[in-house]
């Protein structure tokens, strides 16, 4: 694949990261995903669909000190174009169960497909605690 189509994907998944972190536009951090995303949270049921990943995204950024940031470290894109997947470290803070802030450093996956109108989104959305 030619290196601006893994470029292009890389600033997506940069883009999307940025206003994440930020953590108040819950419409725009739902644009990444595609209708039929899956989310797969450490510990959790995967949530499927776009209402469901709406409600855990809020969810989320409701609670107190929540706060969840990513740095993609390695992009591939697929010979047809239309699919690649970025990995890379992420990073989750929240309370712990006496209210007090733990962050958690983990590594992610995230599976992209390039939409008919040519943007990237992300269909798979999985991580897990790092070493």
């Amino acid at each position: 694949m030619s290196h601006g189509e893994k470029a292009a994907l890389l600033e997506r998944d940069r883009e999307w990261a940025a206003l994440a972190s930020e953590g108040k536009d819950v419409e725009r951090i739902l644009s990444f995903w595609t209708d039929d995303a899956k989310v797969f949270p450490v510990g959790l049921p995967v949530v499927e669909g776009k209402q469901a990943i709406r409600e855990f995204v809020t969810g989320s950024l409701s609670i107190p000190g929540f706060r969840i940031s990513w740095e993609p470290a390695e992009v591939v894109v697929a010979p047809s174009g239309d699919m690649g997947y970025t990995t890379g470290r992420n990073h989750l803070t929240m309370p712990d169960a006496s209210g007090n802030l733990q962050t958690d450093n983990g590594r992610y996956v995230t599976v992209w497909r390039r939409e008919s109108d040519g943007t990237w989104r992300c269909l798979i959305d999985i991580w897990n605690g790092g070493p």
